[in-house]
């Protein structure tokens, strides 16, 4: 009988786990990992206006709107945060992370600072932010050539950004350096396991302890 009182009072609300670094120190890499191992946290789908490319999926890679609907989302406020990334945008509706969060699921996030701090301002008490640092630029740099995925400009570009991104570290609720893959995404997976069990996250906790306090 305990059990089930447990089950049905200490229900629990989801929270929204953001990743960020800068380009190449892991993030990518983690969030799949997560993904892959923990079936209660999704990802959450971002509305752009750019066309779909080949292969992308409508509502599971993005919801492609046209210009003039993003903008109508911005005006009624349907989305967390949102950005202009080389002349399109891209934001997070919000009804549907609403909808994981009631129903105990967490949503993973994989934005920038600027998205972060949008995310912060409208919903801080759902938020989990966690900043990925590389263990050197060298590293960082190294990682970029690695992926052989950019040209020399482009990574020049992208180490370049990376320093104003690291800059806002500070602002995040965990700062973790991967200097060892499997270290890093075991420390994530840390605080995502200790955020889930936050006293202001369990629906229904006032009423078991009261219940507890009198002999239930």
């Amino acid at each position: 009988m305990a059990g089930e009182r447990d089950g049905e009072t200490l229900k629990r609300r989801g929270l929204m786990l953001v990743l960020s670094s800068p380009s190449g120190a892991g993030k990518t890499t983690i969030s799949r990992a997560l993904l892959q191992e923990d079936h209660n946290l999704v990802m959450s789908v971002s509305a752009t206006t750019r066309p779909p490319r080949p292969g992308e999926i409508e509502g599971k890679d993005y919801f492609f709107v046209e210009p003039v609907d993003f903008n109508l989302m911005i005006n009624r406020g349907e989305l967390l945060e949102h950005a202009k990334v080389f002349n399109h945008y891209y934001g997070t509706p919000k009804g549907p992370v609403d909808a994981a969060l009631a129903e105990g699921r967490d949503v993973l996030f994989d934005i920038d600072w600027q998205g972060t701090q949008q995310l912060a301002h409208k919903a801080r008490a759902d938020l989990v932010s966690v900043f990925i640092l590389p263990p050197s630029t060298a590293a960082l740099e190294q990682r970029l050539k690695t992926r052989a995925q950019d040209s020399a400009e482009v990574i020049a570009s992208r180490m370049s950004k990376a320093a104003e991104e690291i800059s806002h570290w500070s602002e995040y609720d965990y700062v973790v350096v991967n200097d060892d893959l499997e270290r890093c995404l075991a420390e994530v997976k840390a605080i995502l396991t200790a955020e889930r069990v936050r006293r202001t996250r369990r629906i229904g906790l006032i009423d078991f302890v009261s219940g507890l306090r009198q002999g239930y």
